[in-house]
């Protein structure tokens, strides 16, 4: 009986397939989260009729029946009745480009509104220098230190050839970055502070950073700041006076401290104990351990809630408005008090709100980006 060698048949290397369109992608996730049924496919036809039309309403409000300029008198007035003819079908611009200096720059002098425009970029930079992390050791600090003199050169003038204009004049953009840059600048690193102070085994400091931060949180910013521009001046010696500015400077960085401090104490709490130990384990300092094990991990995991607060104090810069402070949304409410521009203030409010909307989101989008970047080894 002969051997007989049985031959396989040819394997085909088989291509692999793709999954079905209606499996994965934008349609599969369209079907089970807005066509999943009866009721949510006629809420989302409803929702989507309401969006389509809202967009149009405002496409036809904002651009297609604008005005953008109108004519202006001998005397100087703006005749606006051709946006009053439009009786709200369209949005009179003509405010944002007639009044656009005095919202940004307030009542600083005219012909000087370079300096305060040169400010807002200065800061502009300084944000996006200080995100970039080749920037993130010991040369961040002399160029804060440069930065923030050039500022205050150029804010205040009376050398190097510019002249000098008092703090009064100072109104618009450049007064809510200088609030919000210099609270926020200094009420982190005292927020760690007092944090690692409620968690203190000292009962002196933790009883005095308990009380500061509930004294503090307590109470609304709108009175801190009353305090701070009534009741501060009269503790201090006869003749000696602080600006107004910096009063309110103050009064946001000990209200943003107190509650960026309760966030970095989440962080540090969340930590388990074993870090703890393994920093004691290896003989590491007090400050040591928290420099270089504590706080790194304990700030990293609350980045979202620390940049949104920082997002909430950069718009509660505008409550300095009712100590006499001209800051961005006080410029923009000033600017319609003139009898020719009654009537438009929902165009300036868009405004306004456009610039908030632009840094807060610029803020928003960085943390996202920052904390899956740190985060990342936590994905392996």
């Amino acid at each position: 009986m002969s051997d007989i060698t049985a031959t396989p048949p040819t394997i085909r290397a088989s291509t692999p397939r793709s999954a079905p369109l209606t499996a994965i992608g934008p349609i599969a996730w369209a079907r089970a989260n807005l066509f999943s049924g009866w009721l949510s496919t006629a809420v989302t036809l409803l929702m989507g009729y309401l969006i389509v039309r809202a967009t149009m309403g405002f496409v036809d409000w904002a651009f297609i029946n604008a005005i953008w300029s109108v004519p202006v008198a001998p005397n100087g007035q703006a005749q606006t009745q051709a946006c009053r003819d439009l009786g709200g079908s369209g949005a009179c611009w003509a405010v944002v480009t007639e009044k656009h200096r005095f919202m940004l720059f307030g009542t600083y002098p005219y012909e000087e509104h370079w300096r305060p425009a040169l400010v807002c970029v200065l800061f502009v930079t300084l944000y996006v220098v200080s995100a970039l992390k080749r920037f993130w050791n010991w040369t961040l600090v002399p160029i804060w230190i440069g930065t923030l003199t050039a500022i205050g050169v150029l804010m205040w003038g009376g050398i190097l050839g510019l002249s000098y204009v008092p703090q009064e004049r100072w109104g618009g953009l450049p007064i809510t970055l200088i609030l919000a840059t210099f609270g926020l600048a200094f009420a982190f690193p005292l927020s760690i502070l007092v944090a690692l102070g409620r968690r203190s085994n000292l009962p002196a400091i933790k009883v005095l950073c308990v009380l500061y931060v509930e004294l503090i949180r307590g109470v609304p910013l709108i009175s801190l700041l009353f305090m701070a521009s009534v009741m501060f001046p009269l503790f201090l010696p006869e003749g000696m006076n602080i600006d107004k500015l910096l009063r309110a400077q103050i009064a946001i960085i000990l209200f943003a401290g107190a509650y960026l401090a309760e966030v970095v104490r989440a962080g540090l709490q969340s930590l388990p104990k074993g870090q703890y130990e393994a920093a004691d384990a290896m003989g590491l300092s007090y400050w040591q351990k928290t420099g270089f094990i504590i706080l790194p991990q304990a700030l990293r995991m609350v980045i979202p809630p620390l940049v949104n607060t920082f997002i909430g104090f950069f718009k509660d810069t505008s409550l300095v408005l009712i100590i006499g402070i001209f800051d961005l949304l006080t410029a923009g409410k000033t600017a319609i008090v003139e009898p020719a521009w009654q009537g438009f203030g929902v165009e300036v409010y868009v405004f306004v709100g456009m610039i908030y909307l632009v840094f807060c989101f610029a803020m928003s989008k960085y943390s996202q980006g920052l904390e899956a970047d740190l985060n990342r080894h936590r994905a392996r």
